[in-house]
């Protein structure tokens, strides 16, 4: 009689694993996207900060009020450039409030300085 050693895994042990891996992710997912959301709102404040601060500097050296983002982004400018995260909107004039709203109008992020 030759003796035949049983290798593997059953599939009550596969299911189980799988169904694991499942819950695991199931978990993770919702959090990974809180994270994403938070930090594409830190980015899109970030931006709004520069602007800001490019718009204070603008109003102080050329005693005005009111700015257009044009003049204030661009490489020999201001703010040397900053990219949209989540496909948001920056306002073309700038005073002294700032709003950025993401696609679908989902979030607005104000900024006043």
């Amino acid at each position: 009689m030759q003796n035949k050693s049983k290798k593997g895994f059953t599939l009550v042990e596969i299911m189980i694993v799988v169904v694991i891996i499942g819950l695991l992710a199931a978990m993770a997912v919702p959090a990974f996207q809180k994270v994403r959301t938070t930090s594409q709102e830190k980015t899109i404040r970030n931006n709004l900060r520069q602007l800001a601060s490019g718009a204070e500097q603008y109003f102080l050296e050329e005693g005005k009020t009111t700015v257009t983002s044009a003049i204030l982004v661009g490489s020999a400018s201001y703010v040397k450039e900053f990219n949209d995260v989540a496909g948001e909107t920056y306002p073309t004039t700038i005073t002294t409030a700032l709003s950025a709203l993401t696609t679908g109008g989902n979030v607005t992020i104000s900024f006043n300085f």
